[in-house]
């Protein structure tokens, strides 16, 4: 089982994230960054899941700034609309570039717990799709794995900076990012030596959230195996 962790925040204060280790303390890392309904009970199985590939996992918590410890819609299968709507005020009310200077004290929290030479990776869904984005652009992150990520076309002008491996996986019916946003998004990043973009037609948002009403069991099955494969051989350079 995980554990939470305190981290010292760039700027001052402290935030928290949920941390989960495999057995080998010198195994590979992997930030987990996500969504609108905080580090709740789906991002901790994910950490789980991760660790159980042999990464050491930390999940921060983003919306501390605005209120530490949110954990809403734990059961996807069952959706809150009052807990909905508190996730869209929390990310109305997000602020890109703080939640960039927690990811990267996050990475450096988990390169120091890993020693020297340990590579990080980062990974996000939905508002961490777009994160893992900025951080592929913004830090010296090892590689960056984005899940349908939303506003990332607002964002292109930066794809030329991008110098670690990213790859980006895209609903074809995303009604979050809509079909001009996404070749935009395609188009920019065609010439950036390392990134890729997946596409998967028919599939909605959010269409890896197990238990969500847009999960596509075919879509999210090559999404992961892709994302593994990916973080397989940047981190670890080993196969999946």
């Amino acid at each position: 089982m995980g554990k939470d962790v305190t981290i010292e925040a760039r700027d001052g204060g402290q935030f928290g994230a949920y941390v989960a280790t495999p057995a080998d303390a010198r195994a590979p890392g992997l930030v987990l960054i996500q969504y609108i309904c905080g580090v709740n009970r789906v991002m901790r199985a994910l950490a789980e899941e991760f660790a159980g590939h042999g990464f050491r996992v930390a999940v921060p918590d983003l919306f501390w700034r605005q209120e530490p410890g949110v954990q809403l819609n734990n059961d996807p299968s069952r959706p809150s609309e009052a807990e909905q709507k508190r996730a869209l005020a929390l990310n109305a009310g997000f602020d890109d570039d703080k939640g960039i200077a927690d990811l990267i004290a996050t990475l450096d929290w988990l390169r120091a717990a890993g020693g020297a030479g340990s590579k990080v990776g980062m990974l996000g869904y939905c508002l961490g799709g777009r994160l893992a984005y900025l951080m592929a652009v913004r830090s010296d992150a090892d590689c960056a794995v984005g899940y349908y990520g939303v506003n990332i076309d607002r964002y292109l002008d930066e794809a030329p900076r991008i110098s670690r491996p990213l790859m980006l996986h895209m609903a074809g019916r995303d009604e979050l990012c809509g079909e001009e946003a996404r070749a935009r998004i395609a188009g920019a990043l065609a010439s950036v030596p390392g990134a890729v973009v997946h596409s998967y037609p028919g599939a909605g948002h959010a269409f890896a959230l197990k238990g969500g009403h847009n999960f596509n069991a075919v879509a999210a099955a090559e999404a992961d195996r892709r994302s593994l494969e990916f973080l397989n051989r940047h981190l670890a350079g080993r196969r999946a």
